[in-house]
């Protein structure tokens, strides 16, 4: 299976809750569980090949000219984040399904689950690393959605608030660190930087790019100043905390910390940045750990430590300390994600995640204390669990590191943070499950059913077979994992017996000051509520409310509401680049020889610049300024004939027609004339910014067309390939439809989202405060006429079929000749509107069903299609392809796919301009315009035209 498809996976898994839930919540867990399995069953399979030291790589062009590329790659790094990825998501998706209420939404919970698991798929195995930076920002708005979901909790938004900002901030600066890393690379593609290691280390920009991504890292992983976010996501649903914030999220820091460790580490920065922020991490993580009282936060607090003990042994540099810090990652995912789910067990179980409301729960939940108090040994780091050989090894690289010529100070600080570890972790054994069985538990605490503890059980049996048998079950892992990361051929061999070295007599010193800490921790904890100490909380609280106002103050000044004013500052801002780059862009003069001028084309500009002097002049009068923006737009048609452009003057014309009857069914609802804008001062003021903009373009316009560029203008090539490459002669459309038709794409994507936003306020308009207006409006029908007269009845229907003709012709030859699926669009609405300008929207509606919301939809499904067509022949998304077909009776003729896509734009066109007359309709029907009953108004039976 290749990697993209593993990674793609969970992403199809996202789409199944939703769609199956109605079968109930088992078959959205199974559904969820089986995309996740099958994603797991890929990844194993590459396990030989990967320990081959093979790397298996999957290359799709996406934007080669901007170096994205969907490179994804498998190697020992990748295997292991991985496998904790989907081995403790396999977990955490049974345990969600019987851990969740009937009250939640299950469907909607699965959906943020697969989101947030495909992002971390996506992330560890990357090859390219702005496509990594995409899968990050993922990462935090999926985890936005999971620590929000009980939005019915202010804590739980705030949580997600607080993550999000934090998280989001550093991925902002990781992004800039990242374009700065591929920059000096000369890359973008992972495989390449890390070959690229002397060129990133000897550049200046080196601690620049180190910053910026250590940044990034440290706000993921909870790094010491930015712990405090972690603890306030707890207010998540559990499955939620012992996925998100023990085996994937969090590490996602580590992770791209390990990724880059060959070509970043090894500098005295690389090393005094992170691994003191990882030492100091790890002690102030473990000691706030030993004093909370919800167990969840407890644990929160000891994963910020365990995140800063790795960090700390990346940081070191050295390949031993790599390896350590790889044998931690899976140790810590194992104990953590079981702890963190026997927390949810005592809080759905004993109604309370409070230690202080807790105890006795030994003999009431034996089953939990089991795999509770096992995982907490390991993670305290006692023999012979998985977490005790991965301290041990902490320990003795510690011993090995000298931090500003001191020997000693990175291994006593090690000794201080592992001492907490043991006293929080035998808090939580001891303050939990030992002592007398009380009578004031919020419910009755049991074990639960299988469903909720197999997934914990399974983790702890890891944890006790990691410790016993290492070399069998880790250290291959370990091996291809720590190859990945150092570059090196590492061959790890773990043991519980090392002999008596200082490692272990730290590692003993540490356990019994541990039992000395839980002995003492009435004391302490009274000396540690009097003592002040800082609240990052309140801290943070009070810089995002600093910010907030800081940025309201701004948006109140500069964006007030005014378009005037924002229309002057953009100009304004054009202007001032548009003269810096002119003013340093080494301009030498004019090259090409003017045109002559000619009669013809001089009178035309003379009545453009009239009419558009006019319509500054006027536009106020709303009808006088329409009329003179379709003169204006008719004089611009004519100009593009005369250059000799036809494809645009036929866009142009179409355009002018549907736009001036839209506007026309609007104004109707609106004042004749507007109000004054602003004073005359001030209209000076803006008169001057419009004449200098002007003049910028203009001399703009002048510099380009008179000038002559080093490189073959681009027109050359589609000149030369348009029939070649697109079956062609109509360059313009097959630009359109092909060379650039994403571009296209994205523009009838936006045409349809307008026009079905165009709907939606209309839909809020009628139903407001608005509508009732509306409703006693008086509808002025004298104004009117006779709306419907049999003469402009008569032509429109004799101009419909020649119109549809027309409308299909154009379509039809678009590819050769002037035309295509946009101008044949708007021909066909022109003729649809004018229908129903002619006998009543109400009447037309009657007899023309079609919903344009599909219409909409079916265009943007049509051109999709047709571009996805392209993958299955192996070439990029929209190439088109063309051919000649022969029928019996006609003359050969040319079929090319691009037709498709021409489909779905035409489509596009009809449906919205057809949506949008529906919306300007409804208002005018609300507003108490009759419907009438026959097509025209001469009916003897109906003399008001209407009923």
């Amino acid at each position: 299976m290749s990697p993209a498809l593993i990674a793609a996976l969970p992403f199809i898994g996202a789409l199944l809750p939703g769609l199956l839930i109605r079968s109930g919540r088992d078959v959205a867990a199974m559904s969820c569980g089986a995309a996740t399995f099958v994603a797991l069953l890929g990844l194993c399979l590459h396990i030989p090949a990967v320990m081959a030291g093979e790397v298996i790589t999957t290359r799709i062009d996406w934007l080669p000219s901007l170096g994205l590329n969907a490179n994804f790659r498998i190697d020992g790094l990748g295997l292991l984040f991985g496998i904790l990825i989907l081995g403790i998501g396999l977990l955490i998706i049974t345990y969600a399904r019987f851990y969740l209420s009937r009250h939640d939404p299950v469907g909607v919970f699965y959906t943020y689950l697969m989101l947030f698991q495909g992002a971390m798929m996506g992330i560890v195995l990357s090859d390219n690393i702005l496509l990594l930076l995409v899968f990050w920002e993922l990462t935090s708005l999926s985890s936005f959605l999971l620590i929000g979901y009980w939005k019915h909790l202010p804590e739980g938004r705030q949580g997600a608030r607080m993550a999000l900002t934090v998280t989001g901030m550093g991925g902002l600066a990781m992004i800039a660190g990242m374009l700065i890393l591929g920059n000096i690379a000369g890359s973008y593609e992972i495989s390449d930087i890390l070959n690229a290691r002397e060129a990133i280390q000897a550049s200046p920009l080196y601690l620049p790019a180190l910053l910026l991504i250590l940044l990034g890292a440290f706000t993921k992983s909870a790094q010491f100043p930015f712990h405090f976010w972690l603890p306030h996501a707890m207010a998540a649903p559990t499955p939620v905390s012992a996925y998100l914030h023990s085996a994937t999220m969090v590490k996602a820091g580590l992770f791209l910390m390990a990724r880059l460790w060959p070509v970043l580490s090894g500098t005295p920065e690389w090393f005094y940045i992170v691994a003191t922020t990882g030492l100091i991490t790890m002690v102030i993580g473990a000691w706030i750990a030993l004093f909370r009282d919800d167990l969840k936060s407890l644990l929160a607090f000891s994963t910020v430590s365990h995140l800063g003990l790795i960090t700390m042994l990346l940081g070191f540099g050295t390949e031993a300390a790599a390896v350590a810090a790889v044998f931690h990652i899976i140790n810590h995912a194992t104990f953590k994600a079981a702890l963190f789910m026997t927390a949810g067990i005592i809080d759905h179980e004993a109604g309370t995640r409070s230690i202080a409301r807790l105890g006795g729960l030994r003999k009431l939940m034996p089953i939990t204390f089991a795999i509770g108090t096992i995982s907490a040994l390991s993670m305290a780091g006692v023999a012979p669990l998985n977490g005790f050989l991965s301290k041990e090894l902490m320990l003795e690289e510690a011993t090995h590191t000298v931090w500003q010529g001191n020997p000693s100070l990175v291994y006593v600080m090690a000794t201080i943070g592992a001492l907490f570890s043991v006293g929080y972790s035998l808090r939580f054994i001891w303050h939990v499950f030992f002592g007398a069985e009380r009578d004031d538990y919020p419910h009755k605490p049991h074990d639960p059913g299988l469903g909720l503890w197999i997934g914990p059980a399974i983790l702890t049996v890891l944890v006790v077979l990691i410790g016993l048998f290492p070399n069998v079950l880790a250290a291959w892992l370990v091996e291809a994992s720590a190859a990945a990361v150092t570059g090196g051929h590492p061959h790890p061999h773990f043991a519980l017996w090392h002999g008596v070295t200082l490692a272990l007599k730290l590692s003993i010193i540490a356990v019994v000051g541990g039992a000395i800490l839980l002995a003492l921790h009435p004391r302490l904890q009274a000396l540690h509520a009097a003592v002040p100490r800082p609240n990052a909380k309140a801290m943070f609280d009070r810089v995002t409310l600093a910010v907030l106002h800081m940025s309201h103050r701004v948006t109140d000044r500069f964006t007030n509401g005014s378009m005037a004013r924002a229309f002057a500052a953009f100009c304004l801002t054009v202007l001032a680049c548009g003269f810096w780059a002119f003013s340093t862009g080494g301009y030498s003069g004019a090259v090409r020889p003017m045109l002559p001028i000619e009669p013809v084309p001089l009178i035309g500009w003379i009545l453009l610049m009239i009419a558009t002097a006019c319509m500054v002049a006027f536009h106020r009068i709303r009808l006088l300024a329409l009329v003179l923006v379709a003169i204006i737009g008719l004089i611009v048609s004519g100009y593009f004939v005369y250059l000799s452009a036809p494809d645009l003057a036929l866009t142009q014309i179409s355009v002018e027609v549907v736009t001036v009857i839209l506007l026309l069914l609007a104004l109707n609802f609106l004042p004749k004339r507007t109000i004054l804008e602003s004073r005359d001062g001030k209209r000076g003021f803006d008169a001057f910014i419009a004449a200098l903009t002007g003049i910028g373009f203009a001399g703009l316009s002048y510099v380009v067309m008179r000038s002559d560029f080093a490189m073959a203008p681009i027109s050359e090539y589609m000149l030369a390939n348009s029939y070649k490459l697109g079956g062609g002669h109509n360059v313009v459309n097959v630009i359109l439809v092909d060379f650039r038709g994403y571009d296209t794409f994205g523009e009838i994507t936006v045409l349809g989202i307008a026009a079905l936003a165009i709907f939606a306020l209309t839909e809020t308009l009628l139903a407001g405060a608005s509508g009732r207006r509306l409703r006693n409006w008086v509808y002025d029908t004298r104004r009117a006429g006779s709306r419907h007269p049999l003469l402009v009845v008569v032509i429109t229907r004799l101009i419909l079929p020649i119109s549809l003709v027309v409308g299909i012709y154009i379509f039809l030859r678009g590819h050769n000749l002037p035309g295509g699926g946009f101008i044949a669009g708007l021909v066909v609405a022109i003729a649809l509107v004018s229908q129903y300008m002619a006998s009543g929207f109400g009447w037309a509606q009657a007899r023309n069903k079609v919903p344009y919301h599909a219409m909409i939809g079916a265009g943007v499904i049509a051109a999709g299609v047709t571009g996805l067509g392209a993958w299955f022949a192996g070439y990029p998304f929209l190439t088109s392809t063309y051919g000649y077909v022969k029928l019996p009776g006609i003359e050969e003729f040319e079929l090319a796919s691009a037709m498709g896509f021409d489909l779905g734009v035409f489509l596009c066109v009809v449906g919205a301009v057809m949506l949008a007359l529906n919306s300007l309709s409804r208002i005018a029907r609300q507003a108490g315009e009759t419907v009438n009953v026959n097509p025209m108004d001469i009916d003897p039976s109906l003399n008001e035209g209407g009923r």
